[in-house]
């Protein structure tokens, strides 16, 4: 029986090497899905914690902001508009508002990337180096 370094090429058949090379190949390949994997769990974890406090905030400034709107209805009426003037204008100003508020945060998502990009830069210098 003959011990081989496993190092040593030379004395491997091209069988051996291509078993090596799929093995190896397959392996790689198993990692990299796994930091896919594991990137992308990392970007959701973020994202959901931003939506949470984006939420929580909302809902916070939401009950402040309609007290403010109910006061400041209330003004408006005090100053000699009608009560259903000053509710329209008011509820006008408002409503303009959060749609600007609402393309704002749209676009922020939007802009957000979520692709795994260290995996897909491994990807590419792999496809490269072969």
């Amino acid at each position: 029986m003959t011990y081989r370094a496993e190092g040593a090429p030379e004395d491997r058949s091209v069988g051996e090497l291509f078993s090596d090379l799929t093995r190896d190949l397959s392996a790689l390949v198993r990692q990299e899905v796994t930091l896919a994997k594991t990137e992308m769990s990392q970007k959701a974890a973020q994202a959901g914690k931003d939506v949470g406090f984006l939420l929580g905030g909302a809902f916070v400034a939401y009950a402040g902001f309609l007290v403010l709107l109910a006061a400041l209805v209330i003004v408006l009426a005090k100053a000699g508009l009608p009560l259903w003037a000053s509710a329209l204008i008011v509820g006008l100003v408002v409503a303009l508002a959060g749609g600007f508020l609402v393309k704002k945060g749209m676009d922020a998502f939007k802009s957000e990337d979520l692709a795994p990009r260290e995996t897909l830069e491994s990807l590419k210098g792999m496809k490269q180096g072969v």
